[in-house]
C-alpha cells in the first residue's frame, strides 16, 4: 500500500511511479534511429509504422545474435564442456566470442515491457526457452539431478544472469563481478547435486501470464 503523499513533491513522485510501473520508458524515437544510422524518419516510419513493432523486431534480432554466437561455440565442445561453455557464454567468460554487447538495450526493453505486453511476451518467451534448454543440458549431465532441480537451476541461472549484467549496464559496476556470479552457479549446481529438490513449482511451463 502506498503513503498518502503529503506535499506536491509527493504527489508528483507516486505519479511517476505509477507511470513508470505501468508504461515503462518511452519508445526510442525515429529521428533518434534516424540519425544514428543516417537515414530518413519517413523509410523508418514506412517499415515500422507501429513502433511496438519495431520494438518486437529488435527483440528478435538480440536473441539472434545470441543464438548464434552460442551454437558456433557449443557445437565445438562434447560433454561436460558444453554446460560449461554454455554458462561462460553468458558471462563473457569465452576468449575471441564476446557476449553481445546489448545490456543497456535489453534494460530499455525490460523497462518497455511494463506497459506492452508484446514486447513482455516476446522476452518471457525468449527467457523461457533459454530456460528450458539450459534445464535440458543440466539432465543430460547431471543424472542425479531431478528434474524439479535442473528446472529451478536454470531459472536461477536466469535470474542471475540477467541480474548480474543489469547491475553492470545500469549501476556501473565492474564486469569483472562476472566471476564471483560464475561462480555461485557452480556451487548451486553442487548444492542440488548434493540434495535434489523433490517438488516445487514447474517452472517453465507456467501458462503465461500478460
Amino acid at each position: 500500500m502506498k503513503a498518502e503523499p503529503t506535499n506536491r513533491k509527493g504527489e508528483i513522485l507516486l505519479a511517476a511511479f505509477d507511470a513508470l510501473t505501468a508504461e515503462g520508458l518511452p519508445m526510442l524515437s525515429y529521428d533518434a534511429i534516424a540519425s544514428r544510422g543516417a537515414l530518413s524518419r519517413q523509410l523508418i516510419r514506412y517499415h515500422y509504422p507501429d513502433p511496438e513493432d519495431l520494438m518486437i523486431d529488435l527483440c528478435d534480432h538480440l536473441a539472434g545474435l545470441y543464438r548464434e554466437a552460442l551454437i558456433s561455440e557449443v557445437m565445438k565442445r562434447e560433454g561436460a564442456a558444453r554446460l560449461r561453455c554454455f554458462f561462460d557464454f553468458y558471462f563473457d567468460m569465452i576468449e575471441g566470442n564476446l557476449k553481445p554487447r546489448d545490456d543497456q538495450v535489453y534494460d530499455a526493453l525490460m523497462s518497455l515491457s511494463a506497459g506492452h505486453p508484446r514486447i513482455r511476451t516476446n522476452l518471457r518467451s525468449q527467457y523461457s526457452l533459454l530456460g528450458q534448454v539450459l534445464s535440458h543440458e543440466l539432465e543430460l549431465e547431471y543424472p542425479e539431478l531431478s528434474t524439479q532441480s535442473a528446472q529451478e537451476l536454470s531459472y536461477l541461472f536466469v535470474c542471475l544472469m540477467y541480474g548480474h549484467w543489469k547491475m553492470v549496464a545500469s549501476l556501473g559496476l565492474s564486469p569483472e563481478h562476472r566471476h564471483v556470479t560464475r561462480r555461485a552457479i557452480d556451487q548451486l549446481i553442487e548444492s542440488h547435486r548434493a540434495r535434489p529438490a523433490k517438488t516445487g513449482p514447474k517452472i517453465w511451463s507456467n501458462a503465461p501470464k500478460s
